[in-house]
């Protein structure tokens, strides 16, 4: 299949799986006239590739699991590396949700020192 199909079929973009098979996660063949072209498989690897990333997992992170990117990868259990990766991203994702949070309730104190209760859309008063 060519990669306008491999995108449709995988709900992503053919820019998207070039960047893929640019970091060796997927690979595809040439055709005579230089389109890509992908097995059927390509399509198990690039949802196992978007799950991973939709997770939270970096492009890196994923590399590390490109050993079995080709099965059934939600339903199998999680190597220690695995694990490992995951708990690493997790932290990182919770230190910046407490950057956020925090940088929220720095803005939301500094705003209700200033300004006024209101409700949202209503006008400012004007004396």
């Amino acid at each position: 299949m060519r990669i306008g199909e491999l995108a449709r079929r995988t709900g992503t973009t053919a820019r998207a799986l070039r960047h893929y098979e640019q970091a060796g996660l997927i690979s595809s063949a040439r055709a005579a006239n230089g389109y890509r072209v992908y097995d059927e498989g390509a399509v198990v690897r690039v949802s196992n590739i978007r799950y991973l990333l939709e997770a939270g997992l970096t492009l890196d992170d994923v590399t590390a699991f490109a050993s079995c990117l080709d099965g059934d990868m939600p339903a199998a259990p999680p190597s220690a590396r695995g694990l490992e990766i995951a708990r690493e991203r997790l932290a990182v994702l919770d230190a910046r949700i407490a950057a956020q949070t925090e940088a929220r309730d720095r803005l939301a104190t500094a705003l209700a020192a200033r300004a006024p209760e209101r409700a949202p859309g209503e006008a400012p008063h004007r004396p």
